[in-house]
């Protein structure tokens, strides 16, 4: 599985730390590069402001993608400079860096020549757990050019590569693409075998261009336009917001993480072939079961959220480096008695809207310009991912690779605006994690939420829905007891 954790989980023994940065003479090219005409997309403008907002608000913005894995031996830090900076000059989006004028523009600044662009190592000697986690926390905001730092932890027979970068450059997608091209890389380099050849990168830059020309032509007439609309209706002219308490504005200034296993793969498997029979897919079954553990305990059978999903439309640009996400809004109509009606009626939202993915709501509200009752979201959007690691661009291969070499990705646990679900369906079990603030009130919500989850997807693979049992009720909730269990045993180790 794709570990997801919170940084202050990642603990281990001390080692001696090597970063990469730009050299000064680097730093001085790029800073002093030419405004480009390219205009920052959607998701990199919306992220810039977020920022700012949580800047305004004192709050501390969860920005950050770090995934780390271990190699055996010493690290050759020549290979590895050379595998970095490879990386770099191959992927147009590090080649920029934004600024907000004083009426609120965003520029992007790009240096020409990407060769102007050369990391080189730091060593910082041995580091605790605690100090390598406050090194990578203190990796740079989304308005500076060199908002992403590559390291490794040394010890005595292995080395853990990690790799920081602000969300404005990535998403779910760099992660197939750093596995091959840094790992899979540095080790054909020091095997001798050579620079393994790479596909074809797209370029951002051209996607930016492309996506904003698109915007420019929608009307409130379009008709992704006016589908967004009427969900914003159900909505109250906004997007939804998660059900339950999640303490006072603003709620905290840090997050948390918790996971906990759904099914195994003998569940996983039947839940599929639930999902089959009743005309979905996996992904249909999994918005049903949100939809239904919050009818369970709320009443409504009124179910609307937002997924993520990319916007690459080429060959090339799956082989890109870039924030290419966009989401798609799903709306289902509980019907608490039959998991098939209702996993039918979520798959075929999903795949009804697949294409308002590209269109954001920002634009639709900029489009009615405080007209016909819409409104920015308030904090607390819900937002539920699904990733199956044996579908591509990952595989069954792959996956076991990154589990061999201890992977995860971290999370910053800092503070969000949303309530981020992730389920992932691995060679083994099928487990999902939540983003949410860290207060008691967002816990004790978010545990009661995922125990009536867990009942559900235990009474569909079990064949038990309509109506979870008493049984998977019990497990659901005891499943969420060793999950705040555990959490509270490591967090004074992550903390010390």
């Amino acid at each position: 599985m794709v570990a997801i954790k919170a940084i202050h989980d990642w603990i281990g023994a001390s080692g001696d730390v090597v970063s990469w940065h730009p050299s000064p003479a680097s730093r001085a090219k790029v800073m002093n590069a030419p405004v480009s005409s390219v205009p920052p997309s959607y998701q990199q403008a919306q992220h810039i402001r977020g920022y700012l907002n949580h800047v305004a608000n004192g709050t501390d913005m969860a920005r950050l993608n770090i995934p780390a894995w271990d190699m055996q031996g010493q690290c050759d830090i020549r290979a590895m400079s050379h595998v970095v900076n490879a990386y770099l000059r191959r992927h147009d989006t590090y080649h920029s860096w934004f600024e907000m004028t004083d009426d609120g523009e965003i520029l992007r600044r790009t240096v020409q020549n990407p060769r102007d662009i050369s990391f080189v190592p730091t060593k910082y000697g041995e580091m605790s757990a605690t100090q390598w986690r406050e090194h990578v926390l203190a990796t740079p905001n989304p308005l500076q050019w060199d908002c992403f730092s590559f390291g490794i932890i040394q010890r005595a027979d292995h080395f853990t590569f990690y790799i920081s970068v602000d969300h404005v450059h990535t998403d779910a997608m760099f992660m197939g693409l750093v596995l091959v091209e840094i790992h899979m890389m540095y080790a054909a380099l020091i095997s001798g075998a050579g620079p393994i050849p790479l596909p074809t990168a797209g370029s951002y830059d051209d996607y930016c261009s492309r996506q904003s020309q698109t915007l420019s032509s929608l009307t409130l007439d379009s008709p992704e336009v006016r589908e967004w609309i009427r969900f914003a209706e159900c909505n109250d002219g906004t997007l939804p917001h998660f059900p339950f308490p999640l303490g006072d504005p603003p709620w905290s200034k840090t997050g948390d993480l918790v996971t906990v296993r759904l099914l195994d793969k003998q569940q996983s498997d039947r839940f599929e072939a639930a999902c089959t029979a009743a005309g979905a897919r996996f992904i249909g079954g999994v918005f049903a079961c949100a939809a239904m553990a919050q009818e369970a305990l709320t009443g409504s059978t009124d179910y609307h959220v937002i997924t993520p999903t990319t916007t690459r439309a080429t060959p090339e640009e799956f082989q890109t480096t870039g924030w290419f996400t966009g989401v798609v809004p799903v709306s289902v109509t509980v019907d608490p008695t039959s998991f098939a009606d209702t996993a039918r009626a979520a798959q075929e939202s999903f795949d009804g809207r697949m294409c308002l993915g590209p269109i954001p709501f920002d634009r639709v509200l900029e489009l009615a310009d405080g007209e016909l009752g819409l409104r920015a979201p308030d904090p607390g959007v819900p937002m539920v991912s699904f990733l199956d690691a044996g579908l591509p661009p990952l595989s069954p291969s792959i996956i076991a690779e990154w589990e061999r070499m201890n992977g995860r990705v971290f999370s910053d646990a800092r503070s969000a605006y949303q309530i981020g679900l992730w389920v992932n369906r691995g060679e083994r079990e099928t487990s999902v994690t939540v983003a949410f603030p860290d207060n008691p009130i967002a816990r004790e919500s978010v545990d009661r939420y995922l125990a009536a989850m867990v009942a559900v997807y235990l009474g569909v693979a079990d064949g038990a829905i309509p109506a979870p049992s008493r049984a998977h009720l019990r497990h659901g909730e005891a499943l969420h007891r060793n999950a705040v269990r555990d959490r509270e045993r490591l967090l004074p180790m992550a903390k010390g």
